[in-house]
């Protein structure tokens, strides 16, 4: 979706505080471990977003880091605004497959390193989740990794204006997920967002909005983890 118009505007139709929240005890790291080794029969909630442009497809990685704290936190970027895909927008660190990529997490983690510094050694991929498909006609596979702290971040400054955590029990409750309503070219379109107040890079409170695809993907490892 184009950064024409402010996704907090729109109304709020929708909280999902009817689905229960996933417990600490499914959220540590050798659980959500566990789960990759041992994966459940599943169905992603949502796959893909109504097409807003005709442009050939474009396969993408991004990398869901879940970094190893006192618990799992997200590693989440928010977008520069002069950007052509996705400008401003909260999203996981990742980009379009290059051909030396070797693989979808190859891609995840080359990107990983390019925006945000964050070198490999500290990533231990856990496993992919299905595709999603933006609107924008980008095939992205999502990276699940854990990530041991020590490591440094580098934000690439035309790529990344900033970089924070939030944590993934914050993220794996539903009753902090929202679904808003647009008409878009005469056709309704609802999207999710998990707005989280957190601080920015100078310790000042603020409201990181996270929607769109990185809330959707967020909701399918929701929906995986819970199955």
């Amino acid at each position: 979706m184009a950064r024409a118009f402010d996704p907090n505007s729109f109304p709020v139709v929708g909280i999902d505080d009817h689905l229960p929240a996933l417990t600490a005890e499914v959220l540590r790291s050798a659980a959500v471990r566990q789960r990759f080794l041992m994966p459940p029969l599943w169905t992603p909630e949502i796959k893909h977003e109504p097409r807003l442009n005709d442009r050939s497809p474009t396969h993408a990685s991004v990398l869901v880091a879940l970094v190893e704290r006192d618990e799992l936190t997200v590693l989440l970027t928010q977008r520069t605004d002069h950007l052509n895909d996705h400008p401003g927008q909260v999203s996981f660190a990742g980009g379009r497959v290059e051909p030396t990529d070797a693989d979808a997490a190859a891609t995840a983690l080359r990107e990983a390193q390019e925006e945000i510094g964050l070198e490999a050694p500290f990533v231990d991929v856990l496993g992919a989740m299905p595709t999603y498909t933006t609107g924008t006609g980008f095939i992205v596979t999502p990276i699940v990794a854990l990530v041991r702290p020590g490591f440094t971040v580098a934000a690439d400054p035309f790529e990344v204006a900033e970089v924070f955590e939030v944590p993934l029990s914050f993220l794996m409750n539903p009753a902090n997920h929202r679904r808003h309503a647009v008409e878009l070219n005469g056709a309704q379109r609802e999207f999710l967002s998990i707005p989280w107040d957190g601080v920015d890079a100078q310790g000042q409170p603020r409201r990181f909005f996270i929607w769109g695809a990185t809330a959707a993907m967020l909701r399918n490892l929701y929906r995986f983890l819970a199955a």
